[in-house]
């Protein structure tokens, strides 16, 4: 019964914060339990659930993990508590009324075992009646009271010995109040500032972060990429961080004390023991209480920021395997290179690899007209329609390469596009890159996944692990975990939304389906490898480990084409499929007539084909299938055009409005990649002619943007662009850019460094609240200096 009341609770609470019933909370968690995935509960159980979404249903996965980790927290602490013999039922009531991890350790403060503290020791010498005869009766003299404790047998030597000792228990009993500590938390976090100090000796080598050095911003408004920056500053060791209690730092203190002594029952009323109390006061708040709060508030603020840039980091791995994939067409992939030459590697239209080669048009060989030649012969020899050119290292002198190619082809279809190479290194020496290619040199498979990527960008990334993917800010200083389990997710999300032709995918993608394990994902490629291509989506049944349960979670992502079913090839599951054939029993159509017919599907209401299992949500979704069988949510391909002649950062002049791809946004702005191997910045602020709270909401990774360049900064290879057009470029609204850099406080972030695979490099980090006064020299530096992109 407990057990059931306790669920409804945390049911109801999930429900609470996702916007749900309590009834749809219960049931989407009924579902998890039993095994069911997000996608496959989203989109096939949405009767069950009342029509939850994805994004409802992943928050309610994560808080039902956290809530059922609090229940079993709160169970050891009560277990620990009451084999103390000290637990209560006003304790037992507070205990079960926390609903926070932090609330609950505070309760559990004063009786988790610990270390022998100065307080015990204190206490095994007998000074608690001194500290308790103190605090009640303050007219009593606590040098006259105290002398009566002196005992050198129990390690009170003199009066000093056993004020202090009788300090220290008062100082251990107010610094473990849960209401206290609950309200002075609550307290400095709203008002806190966070201070930050350049080390000593530290200024040339922590130059990165010079715009710490003298730092002071809100704690509770500072932005998660400055915060982040902070602390990995810190933990490089250059720069200090304090927590101050609000501005008037002093101010603060002697609020806090006053807090305590409120707390305590202590006023000054100029007893004989009021100064004395009062002192242990100021050194509970000063030598106990702040310490632990600013661990505990920086722990928090971290979380809370590692939260949002894991969030960021999600979203941009969303648009970037989301991005429109060319489709079937023999694509010939360049992986750009100085010394080490061009690879070069043609597929097919599948994705099957035809040909390899290296070419080396630049320094120090020079074998320009050589290398022309071999890329036009592999052109004309495989069809080639697209060149897909990785955007790393000699990426433009390579771009210039294949136009003349495609000159010399003389073929008005084929076409060059610059691809993001990024995280092919990572595939290239992987362990799935070694099966797929076992003869293959390591170089060479970074072309096959330049040219695949182009194909279809979601296919081939799932090969890669997520955080390689490079599309993140400060990546490396949040928790590794909570970060692979977000993007793993976010990956699913993808993977599901787009369908997956079994008959064609590879086991790394056929492994991010619903409720496919590795292992499975293996046995179907084995099974279709071994028997030829699959018919029917019921002959997944034949494979090995293949059960009615995973066949339940999968089958609906599953698509064939040309089989014998053609509902196969859509997003129907195959359990619906009943509701199709009275579709079609009343269209008096056959169901390859009716597939694509939108006029007359959308003349039908999902009323009339209703049952118990299948209700109106169902049936509106079949319908829509139907109309669009085997949609692709994706949008349609289109490439940037780089301007000729802008190769490099130097070729780059103020005012120029040039075409590019966004390739990372970030909280605060997007770094756009404009052909000259180094991402260029738009600050929020320059994204639209109106407010932006979120650079999302007009912007994500893969956009084709037109952008101005507003300054240039060479040595530091540093880029300001905006998409507003008629800004006029530097120094001219020098001034306006630095009022409103300052006035929003937000942050920018370094440019992107490449090296051969498009690796981002860190960048500068560094960042000023909006009351610091930005440097007189260049708004650009102020702005490129407020955060880092990590990668």
């Amino acid at each position: 019964m407990q057990d059931i009341k306790l669920a409804q609770q945390i049911a109801q609470t999930i429900a609470d914060e996702i916007g749900a019933q309590s009834a749809q909370a219960k049931a989407a968690i009924a579902l998890l339990d039993e095994g069911a995935s997000v996608p496959f509960i989203a989109r096939y159980r949405k009767e069950v659930t009342g029509g939850l979404d994805d994004t409802q249903l992943r928050n309610l996965e994560a808080r039902l993990s956290y809530l059922r980790e609090l229940e079993d927290r709160r169970s050891t602490v009560l277990a620990s508590i009451e084999e103390q013999g000290k637990l209560s039922d006003v304790l037992r009531a507070e205990i079960m009324a926390a609903d926070t991890k932090s609330r609950l350790e505070d309760l559990y403060l004063p009786y988790k075992p610990k270390r022998r503290t100065r307080a015990q020791i204190a206490r095994e010498a007998g000074l608690e009646p001194l500290a308790d005869g103190l605090l009640n009766d303050p007219m009593l003299d606590p040098q006259v009271f105290a002398a009566g404790f002196v005992d050198a047998d129990k390690g009170v030597a003199d009066i000093k010995s056993a004020l202090e000792g009788a300090r220290a228990i008062l100082m251990e009993r107010w610094g473990e109040d849960a209401a206290l500590v609950g309200e002075l938390r609550s307290w400095l976090a709203d008002n806190g500032i966070i201070r930050a100090r350049v080390a000593e000796g530290k200024e040339a080598e922590g130059a990165k972060y010079r715009d710490y050095f003298d730092h002071a911003e809100s704690l509770a408004k500072i932005p998660s990429h400055r915060l982040l920056a902070l602390f990995r500053a810190r933990r490089e060791e250059f720069l200090f961080l304090e927590l101050d209690p609000g501005s008037d730092a002093e101010a603060g203190h002697q609020y806090a004390e006053g807090r305590v002594a409120r707390s305590a029952g202590i006023a000054n009323k100029e007893r004989p023991a009021d100064r004395w109390l009062l002192d242990a006061c100021r050194l509970t708040w000063r030598a106990k209480l702040h310490m632990h709060l600013l661990l505990d508030l920086f722990n928090q603020a971290r979380e809370k920021a590692e939260a949002e840039a894991i969030a960021v980091f999600g979203d941009n791995l969303k648009d970037l395997m989301l991005a429109a994939p060319a489709g079937p067409k023999a694509v010939l992939g360049l992986d750009p290179g100085i010394r080490t030459g061009c690879k070069i590697a043609v597929v097919d239209a599948t994705g099957k690899l035809l040909a390899t080669d290296t070419v080396y048009p630049h320094e120090p060989r020079r074998q320009w007209e050589q290398s022309l030649q071999t890329i036009k012969q592999l052109c004309i020899k495989h069809n080639v329609e697209l060149i897909a050119i990785g955007n790393g290292t000699a990426s433009r002198e390579t771009d210039k390469l294949a136009g003349e190619a495609i000159a010399a082809c003389a073929n008005p279809k084929l076409q060059k596009v610059v691809v993001s190479e990024a995280g092919a290194s990572v595939y290239s020496a992987s362990e799935f890159a070694a099966k797929e290619f076992p003869g293959l040199d390591v170089s060479l498979r970074g072309a096959v996944s330049i040219a695949r990527r182009l194909q279809d960008p979601l296919a081939e990334l799932v090969k890669i692990e997520p955080k390689a993917i490079g599309v993140g800010q400060y990546q490396h200083d949040v928790d590794q975990f909570r970060l692979a389990k977000a993007l793993d997710a976010r990956v699913e999300d993808c993977v599901n939304a787009v369908g997956v032709f079994v008959n064609t995918a590879s086991a790394a993608l056929l492994t991010r389906v619903s409720g496919l394990s590795s292992t499975v994902a293996e046995n179907i490629v084995r099974h279709r490898d071994e028997n030829g291509p699959f018919k029917h989506r019921k002959d997944l049944l034949k494979v090995s480990r293949l059960g009615e349960k995973t066949f339940e979670q999968c089958a609906g992502f599953l698509r064939i084409a040309d089989g014998d079913e053609p509902l196969d090839a859509s997003a129907v599951h195959p359990e619906a499929y009943p509701v199709v054939e009275r579709i079609v029993a009343a269209a008096a159509r056959p169901i390859k007539a009716l597939l694509g017919d939108g006029s007359y599907l959308r003349g039908l209401k999902a009323e009339q084909f209703t049952d118990d299992k299948f209700g109106v949500p169902t049936v509106r979704d079949i319908l829509k299938e139907m109309e669009k069988p085997g949609r692709d949510p994706r949008p349609e391909f289109k490439a940037a055009r780089f301007a000729e002649g802008v190769e490099d950062i130097k070729d780059l002049r103020e005012g120029m409005i040039l075409e590019g791809v966004v390739s990372n946004v970030a909280a605060f702005g997007a770094f756009v990649d404009i052909g000259v191997h180094q991402d260029g910045l738009i600050h929020i602020s320059a994204l639209s002619d109106t407010f932006v709270k979120d650079p999302r909401d007009v912007v994500k990774a893969g956009d084709i943007v037109k952008v101005k360049v507003l300054e240039v900064d060479v040595p530091r290879k540093r880029i300001a662009l905006t998409r507003r057009l008629e800004d006029a470029p530097a120094p001219a609204k020098k001034a306006e850019r630095d009022e409103r850099a300052a006035g929003q406080g937000r942050g920018a972030g370094a440019g992107r460094d490449r090296d051969q695979r498009g690796q981002r490099n860190a960048g500068n980090a560094g960042g000023r609240p909006a009351a610091s006064a930005a440097p007189a020299n260049s708004a650009l530096a102020d702005a490129f200096a407020r955060a880092k992109r990590g990668s």
